[in-house]
């Protein structure tokens, strides 16, 4: 089982960006942690997925079906 809760060595692992990245994002409220006591800093394992997997990107095939279920219900309604 997958720890759930991460330390700051363990998030930049798990996420494979950089320790200046992750301070940077965690200074500028980008980013979710925890701090107990002003002390070290925590990540949920969900944060950091939702934060990875936020401004998705989908593909040609799946924007144009987007479009071809758009334009039919519309010309349906």
């Amino acid at each position: 089982m997958a720890k759930e809760i991460l330390s700051f060595k363990e998030a930049v692992a798990y996420m494979n960006v950089s320790q200046s990245l992750l301070y940077k994002l965690t200074s500028q409220g980008k980013i979710t942690h925890f701090k107990p006591n002003n002390g070290k800093i925590y990540f949920k394992r969900i944060d950091l997925d939702q934060w990875m997997l936020q401004n998705e990107v989908k593909s040609i095939n799946a924007q144009q079906e987007q479009v071809s279920n758009y334009l039919s219900r519309r010309s349906n309604g």
